[in-house]
C-alpha cells in the first residue's frame, strides 16, 4: 500500500506564504504524474498544480505567478510553495499521487490539509 504524509497547512494572513509538502512511501516503480487539488465549501474540486515525472507542469489560472509546484524524486515528495496568499485560496488542499508498480498505475489521495487566509 501506497501512504501519502501532508504538511505544512495552517492559518496565514494575505500576503503570506505556506509550503505544503507530501511524501509518498511503499514500493513503489516510479510516479509519473504528482499534483495538488482544493475544495472550498460549496465549491467544485479544482487542480491546483501538477508536476510529471519529466517536470512538466499545469497550474490553475487562479494561482499562477504566486504558487510553485516541484518534486524531489529521492524523497518521493512533492512541494506547493504559495505566495502571496489570498483569501480566496481558503481551502482543504489534497495531495495526489499516481505510482506504478511493475505491472500496473494507481491514484492515491492524501487525507488533505486545510489551508486558512484570513486577516
Amino acid at each position: 500500500q501506497v501512504q501519502l504524509v501532508e504538511s505544512g497547512g495552517g492559518l496565514v494572513q494575505p500576503g503570506g506564504s505556506l509550503r505544503l509538502s507530501c511524501a509518498a512511501s511503499g514500493s513503489i516503480f516510479s510516479i509519473p504524474r504528482m499534483a495538488w487539488y482544493r475544495q472550498a465549501p460549496g465549491k467544485e474540486r479544482e487542480l491546483v498544480a501538477a508536476i510529471t515525472s519529466g517536470d512538466s507542469t499545469d497550474y490553475a489560472d487562479s494561482v499562477k505567478g504566486r504558487f510553485t509546484i516541484s518534486r524531489d524524486n529521492a524523497k518521493k515528495t512533492v512541494y506547493l510553495q504559495m505566495d502571496s496568499l489570498k483569501p480566496e485560496d481558503t481551502a482543504v488542499y489534497s495531495c495526489n499521487v499516481d505510482a506504478s508498480f511493475l505491472t500496473r498505475t494507481r491514484t492515491y489521495w492524501g487525507q488533505g490539509t486545510q489551508v486558512t487566509v484570513s486577516s
